[in-house]
């Protein structure tokens, strides 16, 4: 009786053990259930080298000026902050207001195959051959804050202000401050460089609908403070007691030239106009202390513009010629309550 208990225990045990090797896949039939288990993370480790990532790290060369002014201090910190921020590998070069630097950052860029390059054109004219340069080896080109002198096709999008409306609206703004009447001294920014050069076609075009106003000198002041109290000297040498305002293509030079005017015993804002562009805090400080009197915006704030741009580019994706920056205009009686809002 016991014996054929026992087979039919034994008969009960080889049945589930078929049910079980009749339910495996064919390729672990002679596998424990324990491997089997085992066996899946092995397989998904293997499938994932296979598999491409989705968002493959961006690689972008920027070619900067230089340290010119706090206005391109901003920029810069714009691009390395926002690069940080969005885990961008960026290739940084600084080139000391040189634009021989700037053109041996671009084919190292090229060189290091980086997706996108980002300049800052020191000045417009001299680009076309590196340019091409980089628009054969597939990378393209993202012009920021200034436009270079070159073909369309050469470059993918400029990012930045219109510099010839900048121009017009000091010129507007100075003549509100003189009733439309009296003699102006220009500090010219870089020669060459575009922003210089159409802030000056600007400032030039809508002073000719003031009859009674005019440019008694004009001078580069290379956008520097120390250059621009260099040239505001001399202009007030050369034309005593006739200068009623100064028109600044930035406003360091502008910031120059107010030294310029107090250590002359006269006082800036009231004895000369002082109209500048850029919208640094130091401007705004001294809007607040009485000393000058406009600052017409052109942000530096453009790096999350340019990577996206970049982005966009690196995705295949078309992006505008002209990306535009957004700016106001601000002066003195505003400029206490305007300060602590300033980011640059």
């Amino acid at each position: 009786m016991k014996f054929k208990k026992l087979v039919a225990v034994l008969s009960s045990v080889l049945l589930m053990g078929t049910m079980i090797v009749g339910c495996a896949p064919s390729s672990t039939t002679t596998a424990p259930a324990a491997s089997t288990e085992q066996a899946a993370p092995a397989q998904q480790a293997e499938a994932k080298p296979a598999e491409q990532p989705k968002n493959e790290k961006l690689v972008v060369g920027f070619a900067q000026i230089g340290q010119e002014s706090g206005w391109r201090d901003a920029e810069t910190w714009s691009i390395l902050n926002t690069a940080e921020e969005l885990g961008v590998d960026l290739k940084f070069s600084d080139a000391q207001q040189k634009q021989e630097n700037q053109i041996k950052a671009i084919r190292t860029f090229i060189q290091q195959q980086v997706d996108v390059i980002g300049v800052a054109p020191v000045v417009e004219t001299g680009w076309e051959t590196v340019f091409k340069e980089a628009k054969d080896a597939g990378i393209p080109i993202v012009l920021v804050d200034r436009r270079a002198d070159v073909p369309e096709d050469l470059y993918a999008a400029f990012i930045g202000s219109d510099f010839i409306l900048e121009g017009q609206n000091a010129a507007k703004e100075m003549a509100a401050l003189l009733n439309n009447k009296g003699n102006i001294v220009e500090l010219q920014g870089t020669v060459g460089a575009s922003a210089a050069t159409d802030r000056m076609k600007g400032f030039t075009d809508e002073l000719g609908n003031y009859p009674d106003m005019k440019i008694l000198a004009t001078q580069t002041g290379d956008f520097t403070r120390a250059k621009g109290k260099e040239v505001m000297e001399a202009f007030l040498k050369a034309h005593p007691g006739q200068i009623n305002g100064v028109y600044a293509h930035n406003d360091d030079m502008a910031l120059g030239a107010i030294e310029a005017i107090k250590d002359a015993g006269l006082k800036p804002s009231v004895d000369i106009k002082v109209v500048s562009i850029d919208g640094v805090k130091g401007i705004f400080e001294a809007m607040a202390a009485g000393e000058a009197n406009v600052t017409v915006e052109c942000n530096p704030l453009l790096g999350p513009q340019f990577f996206q741009a970049a982005q966009d580019l690196k995705d295949g994706k078309t992006v505008e010629k002209w990306i535009k920056s957004d700016e106001g205009i601000f002066r003195q009686e505003t400029a206490k309550e305007d300060l602590p809002n300033r980011k640059y």
